[in-house]
């Protein structure tokens, strides 16, 4: 099951990292319009590294949405942010919706 439509009110642009090259990062086509649900709060997270860093904005989307780490996300205030960790959520069997927590900078 799926995390309801209904929950994710906001919208967001999401470019997945695509690699690094002799120029800087790269980054795939952008995704407009991804349903999430966004709280632009400050936590403390680790990144892919295993360092701690400071999450400022915190997404919830569907599960199947394609966001790498170092991905650039458009968030709807229009601040542009990096995520730093994507944390899915799966309960197989279980009656509860499955999504994904991207964990932005």
């Amino acid at each position: 099951m799926r995390v309801p439509g209904w929950l994710l009110p906001h919208r967001i642009t999401i470019e997945p990292y695509a690699g690094d090259t002799a120029y800087g990062p790269t980054y795939g086509p952008p995704a407009p319009d991804v349903p999430a649900l966004v709280a632009e709060t400050v936590r403390t997270v680790r990144n892919r590294e295993g360092r701690e860093v400071t999450s400022t904005a915190q997404v919830l989307t569907a599960p199947d949405v394609a966001c790498p780490p170092l991905s650039r996300i458009a968030l709807p205030s229009g601040r542009i942010t990096t995520a730093l960790h994507v944390a899915p959520y799966t309960a197989p069997g279980l009656p509860l919706p499955e999504s994904a927590e991207v964990f932005c900078e």
